[in-house]
């Protein structure tokens, strides 16, 4: 409670103290306090500066101890070198929190600074946004605490932002664009509020309809994932910087693979998180969850007045993910009777350039009210014989008469001067208007996606499963006291048995008898591997020998993988060589992890052997995986239908992997503190029912 009263002296404060206020024009305190004037703030106003008695018209304090009464919240503006002292002056005064504009912080290195700030805040219970910010604006609120030059125009998301200098751009771009927003926050350093900390706050903000990000970098993933989980509201990220990151250190497949664009777009789908793919797709899908409902199915209805614009519909559902149905017999029939005969009922329902206002408004009434419709695109090529604000006012009045408000309607307007009126009237009555067709199809995916990820995250997570962690803590712990900081194959197999995955037989011999000895326990044909710490990717230096038939092949293979070993490296501690029964043959895929800086464990899924890091035919999910999600994964492949049997092959056995993929997420999680990789490839997937195989595991420690 406390948390919350102190975001809510952030974002809604009734008085500020602006700290570093000025009448001279072009530093900062003086925008902040112009700003406040301007955008006609309902609170008190404080001017701090030791120098002047009034500011702008203000009387000024030279500093806030002096200020009469309470303070909720202080915009600090002075030099960096100033804060700490600030700081602490406005802890003594009792003020909740502190809005820091000045730079000068972590963002060029100064992080001692920037911590004992947070430090001397967190002493006396004051909450910081940034530094290194731009501010915050409420349109609710008549707020404008920042250097931004104006309130953005009015709409019901509000927009979170790492950087300050987009956030000043968008705030222009809302009133050309015609995109209004209720919150624009700057975050900046994240010193102390994080993401996570504002979605919490604003999913709670009666005023905000749509949470809007722009995401550098989230410090604290797990944290995030969980407020935006609980959200009540949609929320829609667009993440920058998502180039692939440490995968020249990384040593295994999983490692290389996990680019912060894989496992950022995993833990979004996770944790009911919408995707932005530019900024304009921002603006546009955040006008959409802003304002209307969520897709809850499969049945979207095209109307439209030209085949042209029809046909750019439908190619964007397909691509956007929207299956695109044939409407039913008897809601053809109905839509017929609101066209001319060479119109198409089917959908798109194409009406023709004859359509005027009451041909359009009777078949968006019908089609929304239906049983078998879940959302309605509306699409008007602008034209000589009708008028696009009667149609949108018609249309606007059909959804109000019809009383139903769990159906999403996106329209889309390509015209002039006209139909660009019709379109900002549409949006200033709450339904979301486009210029291009392909751009509506887009808004209501968002829509669907959304009401999808809700859906998914309403899985049951648990996994009653008996599992030995103990035991995989001892092996790794001997590891450890051996000076290693990776497991050898057999260990990784011990790890991962005690977890019940299921592991081929691999034992290890130390002579070429024993290895004669343990071939026959095991039954012709066996593999056989180097066993070295040093050598993690055994193919690589001919460490690996198959399909061995006899003693014969034991010996000669036992010989060449010790010469070979020590010709790839000759200093390689080697422990011996592992006897493994051969699996027959199975499809191969892969499973792995890495222990991501920002989310922790996170679960990889691909077509595995040698093709893993040729075809990257990978997907990801933040630990644990839940059955459904594990399922989802086996999907998501382009190699998918190869699980699904083709070409005459039966289907794999699918059911055994998903439960493989959610142990293996719950090892990862287990054992988070002591693994930083791992990876199973090839795991082989056997017919439906005959179940699954690994066949080689590695596992990497974390340094310590």
């Amino acid at each position: 409670m406390e948390s919350r009263k102190q975001l809510d002296s952030l974002f809604k404060p009734d008085s500020i103290a602006v700290i570093g206020a000025s009448n001279t024009p072009g530093k900062i305190g003086h925008s902040v306090v112009k700003n406040l004037i301007e955008s006609k703030f309902q609170g008190k106003i404080y001017p701090i500066n030791p120098k002047e008695d009034e500011i702008q018209g203000i009387k000024a304090y030279p500093t806030v101890a002096d200020v009469p009464g309470s303070i909720d919240t202080a915009v600090v503006t002075v030099p960096a070198k100033f804060v700490l002292g600030v700081t602490e002056e406005c802890g003594k005064k009792g003020i909740q929190s502190l809005i820091i504009i000045t730079s000068g912080f972590s963002e060029v290195g100064n992080r001692e600074l920037e911590q004992q700030i947070v430090d001397m805040a967190n002493s006396y219970h004051m909450r910081i946004l940034g530094p290194n910010i731009v501010g915050v604006l409420s349109n609710s609120n008549k707020m404008n605490a920042s250097f931004a030059p104006f309130l953005p125009l009015s709409g019901k998301a509000s927009l979170v932002s790492q950087s300050g200098a987009l956030l000043i751009a968008m705030d222009a771009s809302t009133y050309t664009r015609r995109i209004g927003f209720e919150k624009l926050i700057s975050i900046g350093n994240m010193s102390d509020v994080s993401i996570g900390d504002t979605v919490e706050w604003l999913s709670e903000d009666p005023e905000t309809t749509c949470i809007s990000l722009y995401i550098e970098g989230i410090k604290d993933g797990r944290q995030f994932m969980d407020v935006s989980r609980k959200a009540t509201k949609p929320i829609i990220a667009l993440k920058s910087g998502v180039s692939a990151h440490g995968a020249a250190a990384a040593a295994s497949h999983t490692g290389s693979l996990a680019g912060a664009a894989a496992v950022y777009g995993a833990a979004f789908q996770q944790a009911g998180v919408v995707q932005a793919s530019d900024l304009d797709n921002l603006f546009d899908r955040a006008l959409a969850l802003s304002l209307q409902p969520a897709l809850k199915g499969d049945n979207l209805l095209i109307i439209t007045n030209g085949g042209g614009v029809g046909v750019l519909a439908t190619d964007a559902a397909e691509r956007f993910g929207i299956p695109l149905k044939f409407a039913p017999k008897e809601v053809q029939d109905e839509l017929k009777k609101h066209m001319p005969d060479f119109g198409s009922a089917k959908n798109p329902v194409d009406i023709t350039g004859m359509a005027g206002t009451e041909w359009y408004v009777e078949s968006f009434r019908y089609a929304l009210s239906h049983p078998w419709t879940d959302g309605v695109v509306v699409l008007y090529c602008e034209t000589a014989v009708s008028n696009p604000l009667e149609i949108a006012q018609g249309i606007k009045q059909a959804m109000d008469e019809s009383g139903i408000t769990d159906k999403p309607v996106c329209i889309s307007y390509v015209g002039g001067e006209r139909s660009e009126e019709a379109m900002r009237w549409l949006v200033e009555n709450g339904i979301p208007a486009y210029g291009a067709p392909d751009v509506a199809i887009n808004a209501m995916a968002a829509l669907r996606e959304y009401a999808e990820m809700r859906s998914m995250m309403a899985e049951d997570g648990s996994t009653d499963v008996k599992v030995d962690r103990e035991k995989a803590l001892k092996i790794i712990a001997d590891a450890r006291a051996d000076g290693r900081d990776s497991l050898t194959e057999i260990e990784a197999k011990q790890v991962f048995a005690a977890y019940n995955l299921p592991v081929t037989t691999t034992l290890l011999s130390k002579t070429e008898d024993e290895a004669v000895k343990l071939a026959k326990e095991v039954g012709f044909p066996v593999v056989m591997k180097i066993v070295s710490p040093d050598i993690l990717h055994k193919s690589d230096a001919g460490g690996v020998k198959v399909n061995i038939k006899d003693e014969a092949g034991v010996r000669d293979a036992y010989q060449t993988i010790l010469k070979n070993a020590k010709a790839y490296k000759a200093e390689a501690n080697i422990h011996g060589i592992a006897i493994q029964e051969m699996a027959p043959w199975g499809t191969e895929v892969i499973l792995g992890s890495v222990n991501d800086g920002t989310f922790g464990p996170t679960m990889m899924f691909g077509l595995g052997g040698i093709f893993v890091e040729v075809l990257k035919d990978v997907t990801f999910r933040v630990a644990p995986v839940t059955k459904g999600q594990a399922e989802r994964m086996l999907g998501e492949i382009r190699g998918a239908p190869i699980l699904a049997g083709v070409r005459g092959e039966a289907p794999r056995d699918k059911k055994a992997m998903a439960e493989v993929v959610t142990l293996y997420s719950k090892m990862i999680v287990d054992l988070a503190s002591e693994i930083s990789e791992t990876d199973a490839n090839p795991v082989l997937v056997y017919e439906e029912g005959k179940g699954v195989k690994v066949v080689d595991a590695r596992v990497i420690l974390k340094k310590k």
